[in-house]
């Protein structure tokens, strides 16, 4: 039988070790008892990359609707284990206005056991970080980020009991998080992926004397960069580590991924699948690993109804966003296609649209003398539908609170700006989209660019240029180290999204989506 996670069993644990570790003893848990050659079972359930997926997008996912199947699966199976790979936060304008505390509402029902950070777990400041974990019935794990002499959230890794086999839970945020996110401002220390990993599994191996290790790692298996560290790589170099429930990139995995002897599985994202193992524990060992990914219902068909609970849960939350998030703004008169986000890849009507809404706000609004805008194209995270559009279209796509700055670069450092978009991998969110002031064109193979022009003419090194990005760029976020050099800095002190809801009231209330040919990109993989 599991130990329930409500029982302190792990904080009493990691308390021990701790006190041990100090005293210098080798204080060794009690091995689990069990019956030789018994076959055991484990159902895992798992999920990542949330982005506070509250409702159904399409006919797919839905908090309420995961709830149905998770308790299905609790119905017919003694031992379920239902974890999450991180990123809850960031999504949805219903998740944004509740700080993510709908979400936490939601987990705590669905009866979540355990759950790592996300890169978006640190967009804002430590104290939300701290505010969600302490709203959480469940538990947050860390292998390898500190605040202070104590790990995030308040485990190094968990240890759950069940009868016949003993589990140990790490989790591993990606270290990319100082380039993508504001951790690098919070009074936090990120520590080697690997070196924190293979820690956390001595441990657990040595001292709690677990059968079976997963791994919740938020890492992703895509390279985003040279120094990235993907889950593969973990994998590779930490033999003691049976599972990985794997986030970031979104993937969808048909079937698992097999590095050595261990097994990675990952959802996809939004909540529109649950990975389900069914795992037969012998001795300790796995002796087999039945996994798929199960939708949560499709455009077409729904395998899951809406649990009641949940139902009733999600009710005054959406009562108090109906209000606000309602109020029709303006009209598309078709959509803006986000696709498989492809504002990572190529260039879209939805960046063109939004870095122009910028350019004209502060030329026509605020008379600022100004060369050209752009932004991250992972700073936009959803189509703008066909149709009358309302203010929670809006912030879903920009659903980052990002203000916006005027800032100088000299000609010359502006061309070594766009070289260093040129080197940025498509899917990476630092992939840019320009205002339609700039021409270039990027040959990814070679990663160069060619024909960059701005305002119709070739840059000149020697002029100084002024452009508009937002708050996380200009601090270095995604990599742009060479923003931190920008001069003649103005706070506009104006969100993102806010420049973009008045652009469309300057259109008479009506965008229509176009691309113009502004960046060509060349050699690269196929969007969709």
């Amino acid at each position: 039988m599991k130990i329930s996670k409500k029982v302190p069993f792990v904080l009493i644990t990691a308390a021990l070790l701790m006190f041990a570790l100090a005293a210098g003893c080798s204080s060794v848990a009690e091995p689990v008892q069990r019956e030789e050659g018994r076959v055991y079972e484990l159902v895992l359930l798992h999920t990542n990359d949330h982005h506070g997926r509250i409702l159904p997008q399409g006919g797919q996912g839905g908090v309420a609707e995961r709830m149905t199947f998770i308790e299905q699966v609790r119905a017919n199976h003694q031992n379920v284990l239902l974890v999450d790979a991180g990123d809850m936060n960031t999504g949805t304008a219903l998740a944004n206005m509740f700080g993510g505390e709908l979400d936490i509402a939601a987990y705590n029902l669905m009866g979540y056991d355990a759950m790592t950070f996300g890169n978006h777990e640190f967009n804002v400041n430590l104290a939300r970080i701290n505010r969600q974990v302490g709203l959480s019935d469940f538990s947050w794990v860390s292998s390898n980020v500190q605040q202070g002499r104590r790990y995030l959230g308040g485990n190094q890794y968990l240890v759950m009991d069940y009868e016949g086999f003993r589990v140990g839970i790490i989790g591993i945020t990606t270290l990319r998080t100082l380039d993508i996110s504001s951790a690098h401002a919070m009074n936090i220390r990120f520590l080697d992926e690997i070196t924190a990993a293979q820690e956390a599994v001595t441990l657990l191996r040595e001292r709690e004397l677990v059968d079976i290790v997963i791994a919740l790692t938020h890492l992703g298996d895509n390279r985003e960069s040279d120094e990235h560290t993907t889950v593969q790589d973990v994998a590779a170099a930490v033999p003691g580590i049976d599972i990985f429930v794997d986030g970031h990139a979104h993937s969808f995995f048909s079937q698992p991924l097999r590095v050595g002897n261990a097994y990675v599985v990952s959802a996809n994202d939004w909540g529109r699948y649950v990975g389900e193992a069914r795992i037969a524990i012998v001795d300790g060992r796995i002796q087999s690993f039945d996994w798929r990914p199960v939708a949560i219902n499709t455009a077409t068909a729904q395998t899951f109804a809406p649990h009641p609970e949940m139902t009733a849960l999600l009710a005054p939350y959406l009562e108090q966003a109906e209000a606000s998030l309602s109020e029709v703004i303006g009209n598309a008169t078709d959509t803006f296609i986000f696709g498989d986000r492809q504002t990572r890849f190529i260039e879209t009507a939805l960046g063109n649209m939004i870095n122009d809404a910028n350019t004209w706000y502060f030329r026509e609004v605020m008379n600022q003398q100004l060369d050209f805008a752009f932004h991250n194209g992972g700073n936009m995270r959803a189509e703008l539908p066909a149709g009358p559009l309302t203010r929670e279209n809006i912030l879903t796509v920009l659903p980052f609170e990002n203000f916006l700055w005027i800032v100088d670069l000299s000609g010359a450092e502006v061309i070594e700006l766009f070289n260093f978009m040129a080197t940025i991998p498509q899917g990476a969110g630092g992939f840019p989209q320009v205002s339609s002031d700039v021409r270039f064109a990027i040959d990814v193979p070679s990663q160069t660019i060619s024909g960059l022009t701005i305002g119709g003419a070739p840059v000149d090194p020697n002029r100084t240029y002024r452009f508009v990005t937002n708050d996380f760029l200009l601090g270095g976020g995604d990599g742009y180290t060479i923003l931190t050099r920008a001069t003649n800095q103005y706070n506009a002190q104006l969100l993102l999204s806010y420049v973009v809801i008045e652009y469309i009231a300057s259109r008479g209330g009506t965008i229509t989506p176009a691309t113009d040919g502004r960046m060509v990109v060349t050699g690269g993989v196929e969007v969709r």
